[in-house]
């Protein structure tokens, strides 16, 4: 089914409003694999860096990409260690600084990005990883963080992501997954985060909680916007105009794109 979704957003890929790009990203031995696309008109646009949750691939962003391509800002979709096609050959890993650090040592060769305006987002366990790399990456000058995890460990014993977790952090036991959850952990990481974040909740949210969220927006630094959905589901899937399009607005504006 992986191999066919890859297959089929290939096949669609020039005939998208923006196309896309698919790109290999070198990294620790291996390949961060991309989906770049730029937004049409807009010369060396500010790039968007998307960080996938834990159970979805760059294949399945088109939705999420659309609302910042419409204000001119580019957006790369990586499949990083444990997700995707980065599933296989690579773990998860709670330093995730060290991947998002990859993909943007790689804008910075593209002339036609403008690698001093990059913004970084992610959902569900990318909602853990895009604030964790923007408190360590000081070249990111935004984030967005949807529905992620403070401390995963805390919600392990009555998480139904369990399993899929264990899958992709390559371990065989619940044991060795769960001191893998005990490491995504923003606690000490999160007084770090300086650039401005916005982050969205969902009221219902069952998987992250959105007292995950209020724990994240108390503890960083920088200027914070919590958007916390009434009645939004996780991921807020069940009501995503309340939350999109005032997101890409908030991310246009830190990174000087145009309005909508």
């Amino acid at each position: 089914m992986h191999a066919k979704a890859i297959e089929c957003r290939h096949l669609a890929s020039p005939c998208l409003d923006p196309p896309s790009e698919r790109v290999a990203i070198t990294y620790d031995g291996a390949y961060l694999y991309s989906i770049l696309r730029k937004p049409r008109g807009v010369v060396r646009p500010p790039v968007l860096v998307m960080c996938m949750g834990m159970d979805s691939a760059n294949e399945e962003m088109s939705t999420n990409e659309a609302p910042f391509l419409a204000r001119g800002v580019a957006t790369i979709a990586f499949d990083s260690p444990g997700h995707g096609k980065g599933e296989y050959d690579r773990p998860i890993r709670p330093d995730y600084e060290v991947a998002v650090a990859a993909v943007i040592d790689w804008v910075e060769t593209r002339t036609d990005l403008d690698a001093a305006r990059i913004g970084l987002w992610g959902v569900s366990l990318g909602g853990y990883y895009a604030p964790r790399a923007a408190a360590f990456e000081a070249r990111i000058r935004a984030c967005v963080a949807i529905c992620g995890p403070f401390y995963y460990a805390g919600h392990w014993h009555e998480s139904g992501t369990k399993k899929v977790f264990m899958a992709r952090a390559h371990c065989t036991t619940p044991e060795a997954g769960y001191e893998v959850a005990r490491r995504i952990n923003l606690a000490g990481v999160a007084e770090r985060i300086a650039c401005p974040l916005y982050i969205v909740g969902g009221e219902l949210d069952r998987v992250t909680p959105p007292d995950e969220q209020r724990r994240l927006a108390a503890a960083a630094n920088g200027p914070v916007t919590l958007n916390i959905v009434p009645g939004g589901n996780h991921v807020v899937n069940n009501l995503p105009h309340l939350y999109r399009p005032q997101s890409a607005d908030w991310m246009a504006g830190w990174l000087g794109a145009r309005a909508a």
